[in-house]
């Protein structure tokens, strides 16, 4: 799989992600196995402690898992996911996720994910696996 059909998948998977539009995630970065994204801290994403909601670096992470699994062109769901927050996040803030292949195998995937702040102070690490399914993305290409 090549840096172009992962590309075309990702821009594929985020024309109909809306959830991540709504988010306001810029993808950066894509290539098979890995995807770097970048999202602005926005006050509506704030909880009572006016810090991030941890959902929302999850949120972050869990796209970046999605995208980064489905870049080989196959279909692949989360099937486990975990997060450790260890910096707070305010108000315009700006963060990336970075999402990078740790093992592929026919089924299984599982990947690691980095969320740090602009000055590059790991923010939050995130865990996932995902199930690949047999459906590829563009099956009419092969």
């Amino acid at each position: 799989m090549e840096a172009n059909q992962a590309n075309k998948i990702v821009s594929r998977m985020y024309d109909h992600d809306w959830f991540s539009q709504w988010l306001g995630i810029e993808v950066l970065e894509v290539a098979p196995g890995f995807c770097k994204l970048k999202m602005k801290i926005r006050k509506e994403m704030l909880n009572g402690f006016g810090i991030a909601h941890g959902g929302i670096t999850y949120s972050l992470a869990d796209s970046a898992l999605a995208f980064s699994s489905n870049s080989h062109g196959r279909q692949s769901v989360s099937v486990e996911t975990s997060i450790s927050h260890t910096v707070s996040l305010k108000e315009d803030d700006v963060i990336y996720a970075t999402s990078e292949e740790k093992s592929l195998t026919n089924k299984i995937g599982i990947y690691s994910i980095t969320v740090t702040n602009e000055q590059g102070q790991t923010v939050a690490l995130f865990k996932g696996v995902v199930y690949r399914t047999s459906k590829e993305w563009f099956p009419q290409e092969k």
